[in-house]
């Protein structure tokens, strides 16, 4: 019997109970803790992992997670031989790019000044600067990143682009490694976060970074709040080095009471809504994952576990 275990939302696993056994022929779905016969349990979709689990399920093929990231699961329990896959689905990707170009006109538009200027009843219209003349940076350039900058290609914006490893991107200045992460944010005017959480990547939004930016740059973070150095943001607002941040994740989630990121007139927090897994679309993806592995192949959005995405 090939058995997918869902661990999560108890809704969407009576869903995929319901239609993965159409997508994928002989798949029988349990729901966490509903284990059975451990031995039965080839594939796992979860967030993150009970405790122990992947080790004691010994045909364990894949382990999905539910979203867009990995690095909510514990990589070191997972068994060596065992794929892990990043459920990339194209409602998610369109939610993030839904978000992102929303902030990005926010900081453009600077729509955070003009929502003081409303709290104080004060009518301060400004001259509106050209998309054309401001540079829209993202750091992260796998699916959902590039698909960032596809949505922000129609307003004109000049686009750069910045991973770990060289990518062409058509329209795209791109840059790449460590060693040119200045030359990629000198001019950039709006920087966007988009990229895996890592040991490389961990406190990437902090003062060295941000004192390359220009003057009054924005920031906005959909990656993770691991990314952020929050005191280095808060320490460069005071400033104005940074004129403006829109953060959809922080560390940790959610914020104690007493941050003063919760009141900080040139901040605007949301609570990780950037986008989500559809449950009839994260279905659709699942099955196609389970589908390459039984074909021998690599499912789209398998990590290479050395680098961690």
């Amino acid at each position: 019997m090939t058995t997918l275990l869902h661990c999560g939302d108890a809704a969407r696993g009576d869903l995929w109970r319901a239609v993965l056994p159409d997508l994928v022929p002989g798949l029988t779905v349990r729901h966490w803790p509903d284990l059975g016969d451990p031995s039965d349990i080839e594939y796992v979709a979860a967030w993150t992992l009970p405790p122990g689990l992947a080790a004691g399920l010994p045909n364990l093929r894949m382990v999905a997670s539910i979203g867009a990231g990995v690095d909510q699961l514990e990589l070191a329990t997972i068994p060596p031989h065992v794929a892990v896959v990043r459920l990339i689905e194209p409602d998610l990707v369109r939610g993030m790019v839904e978000y992102a170009v929303m902030a990005t006109l926010m900081l453009q538009r600077d729509m955070l000044g003009y929502r003081d200027d409303q709290q104080a009843r004060r009518w301060s219209p400004r001259r509106r600067v050209a998309a054309a003349d401001r540079r829209v940076g993202v750091m992260g350039l796998g699916a959902i990143g590039t698909a960032v900058l596809d949505g922000l290609a129609p307003f004109g914006f000049a686009l750069s682009g910045w991973s770990r490893s060289a990518k062409t991107i058509d329209g795209v200045a791109t840059w790449h490694g460590a060693d040119q992460i200045t030359a990629f944010a000198r001019d950039v005017d709006i920087l966007i976060c988009a990229l895996p959480l890592t040991d490389e990547t961990r406190g990437i939004l902090a003062k060295p970074l941000f004192d390359v930016l220009p003057a009054g740059a924005g920031v906005i973070n959909v990656g993770r709040g691991g990314h952020l150095v929050q005191d280095d943001l808060l320490a460069a607002l005071a400033t104005g080095q940074i004129g403006g941040a829109i953060l959809d994740v922080t560390t940790p989630e959610p914020l104690p009471g007493d941050s003063a990121l919760w009141h900080h007139p040139a901040v605007v927090l949301t609570p990780h809504i950037a986008s989500d897994t559809v449950p009839a679309a994260a279905a659709r993806a699942m099955a196609e994952a389970i589908l390459a592995i039984q074909r021998g192949g690599v499912p789209a959005g398998q990590i290479d576990r050395t680098i961690g995405y």
